[in-house]
């Protein structure tokens, strides 16, 4: 049974850093893709950014550039290291790892990721 359970949220000024972390527990497919996806009050949900198993990463134009994604398997940790911080940014954010191999590895594709997080919010003022 795969867990991931996401840390590092809170609350943060407009033009401050934060750094989201996910830990991964139970088995998964070597051959895996992870990403972050954040859902504002309202709003649909939005896919941030993607890492695959080779290390191809990907990102939502509204995050380039501000945001990395990274990955320590040892550790069966992702990251998100946030920057630049704005109040658009305000959001829950989840990891979520994909379960349909049918799709490529990217945030435009939040269907393919069958395991998700609870979930850690983010508030940008």
């Amino acid at each position: 049974h795969v867990q991931l359970v996401e840390s590092g949220g809170g609350s943060v000024q407009a033009g401050g850093p934060l750094r989201l972390s996910c830990v991964r527990s139970g088995a998964i497919s070597n051959n895996y893709c992870v990403g972050w996806f954040r859902q504002a009050p309202g709003k649909a949900r939005e896919g941030v950014a993607s890492i695959d198993s080779d290390g191809t990463i990907s990102y939502a134009d509204s995050v380039k550039g501000r945001f990395t994604i990274s990955r320590d398997n040892s550790k069966n940790t992702l990251y998100l290291q946030m920057t630049s911080l704005q109040p658009e940014d305000t959001a829950t954010y989840y990891c979520a790892a994909r379960t349909k191999f049918g799709y490529s590895c990217s945030p435009r594709y939040p269907m393919a990721f069958g395991y998700w997080g609870q979930g850690t919010q983010v508030t940008v003022s």
